[in-house]
């Protein structure tokens, strides 16, 4: 009788196992799974965002992206864990639910935000280029971050626009703000926060990431092994 429960519970355990491995799609995989020592501060899943709610197709604040993708960020944060610093991911693979879900509340307003779109009214931003109507983050490899340090002691006050509490170094503007001045070479940002990009720019591009132009924050993998949205929800 003992064997034979032990077996069941072996065989339970077993199941439980190929179920977690088996509930992305192929070649996807937790963040967390790779490299558990990068903060995760996923901003979507919450009511902390440009939107004020969770967006759809968030229903845990966690990181998944494909293998690649996320074995990369791991030999990134591999050089910053040397000098004490660590990466800070904001967004990573989005539901195409969740592209639709903003293009549809951007859609429902008229009204800049002093924290998100100071400049710009709310149904100007998918014109203006700060949302997109298919969005590089469903295919998986693409993703939003930050460096702060290990200790929190060194990070920089709270931007006037964009993620506020995120504890990073200085990047002259949060995560999501819409300005000109989230764009990566903007010189209306301090110095120090033009180098905290350029050293950004330079560790992700080193580990295979180009940056969009746009945003300092914003990087996809080169050669990324997926050319098709995906609209699997973040669980």
């Amino acid at each position: 009788v003992c064997r034979f429960l032990l077996l069941a519970a072996l065989a339970l355990v077993c199941a439980s196992e190929t179920v977690h491995a088996a509930d992305l799609p192929a070649g996807f995989v937790r963040l967390s799974d790779i490299d558990p020592s990068i903060r995760q501060d996923i901003r979507y899943a919450g009511s902390d965002n440009f939107l004020g709610r969770p967006v759809a197709g968030y229903g845990a604040p966690r990181c998944i992206l494909t293998r690649q993708a996320a074995e990369a960020l791991a030999a990134v944060q591999a050089a910053l864990k040397a000098e004490g610093r660590t990466l800070v991911v904001f967004d990573c693979y989005r539901p195409r639910r969740a592209v639709l879900d903003m293009l549809s509340w951007a859609r429902q307003g008229t009204a800049a935000d002093p924290q998100w779109h100071p400049g710009v009214r709310r149904d100007r931003l998918v014109a203006e280029g700060y949302i997109a109507g298919r969005s590089a983050h469903s295919r998986g490899s693409t993703v939003d971050l930050a460096i702060a340090p290990l200790d929190e002691k060194g990070a920089a006050p709270d931007p006037a626009c964009g993620t506020r509490g995120a504890r990073t170094l200085d990047f002259g503007t949060g995560f999501d703000c819409f300005a000109p001045e989230s764009a990566t070479a903007s010189q209306a940002v301090p110095p120090a926060a033009r180098r905290n990009r350029r050293d950004l720019t330079a560790l992700m591009k080193k580990a295979g990431f180009r940056n969009y132009a746009r945003e300092w924050w914003h990087f996809g993998l080169v050669g990324e092994p997926f050319r098709k949205a995906f609209d699997f929800p973040v669980e």
